[in-house]
């Protein structure tokens, strides 16, 4: 279930209360355990957590034009979910460690390859979900997602427009983190959260 919301704002805005409050938690957790190199916006009719161009010029080489995915955050028609591409990207890191510690604390778990589902925040282990995110860097991810998608990924694919993209911005070497990046979006973020 995809929403037309352009803006976070918006997309809270036109939830339940009841699903309002359960994103809003989470969505806390997540802003304050991502490194200062992951920002917040809409992505894909839901809350997205992606690389900005600015640090990962290559953009998602399904289609450059967007930045690189790196979690969601929805409410679903049947349920609420967390998308964690790093879990799928690593699964003995991120997967199965999550599956693992959820058993270790006896707790039920409704989880795919890389998304945690719950009906209420009761569900959803925030511990475990932090420790998830903090498994999981910006450098570390972007390392991950270039083998695996491969250095040609971002030529062959995405619309007219996003291989406009790509021309401008050809793929990178494997750790595609741009110096100096870390610093800026970390002071960015600190000043974002003293306002």
């Amino acid at each position: 279930m995809q929403s037309k919301a352009t803006t976070v704002a918006q997309y809270l805005k036109e939830l339940p209360a009841d699903r309002r409050a359960a994103i809003e938690a989470v969505r806390k957790v997540i802003l304050a355990n991502v490194d200062g190199q992951i920002e917040e916006g809409m992505q894909y009719g839901m809350i997205g957590y992606y690389v900005p161009h600015h640090i990962f010029p290559n953009g998602y080489h399904c289609d450059p034009s967007q930045p690189l995915p790196y979690m969601g955050l929805a409410s679903q028609k049947q349920n609420m979910a967390v998308y964690m591409m790093f879990a799928y990207m690593d699964p003995v890191n991120g997967e199965q460690w999550i599956r693992a510690e959820y058993a270790r604390r006896g707790r039920k778990i409704d989880m795919g390859k890389s998304c945690l589902r719950f009906k209420s925040l009761a569900d959803l282990d925030l511990e475990v979900l932090a420790a998830a995110i903090k498994r999981a860097p910006t450098a570390r991810y972007v390392d991950m997602y270039f083998t695996a998608a491969g250095p040609g990924a971002w030529k062959s694919k995405g619309t007219a427009a996003a291989k406009k993209v790509a021309a401008k911005s050809p793929p990178v070497k494997k750790a595609a983190v741009k110096k100096g990046a870390v610093k800026k979006a970390a002071t960015k973020k600190a000043a974002a959260k003293k306002k």
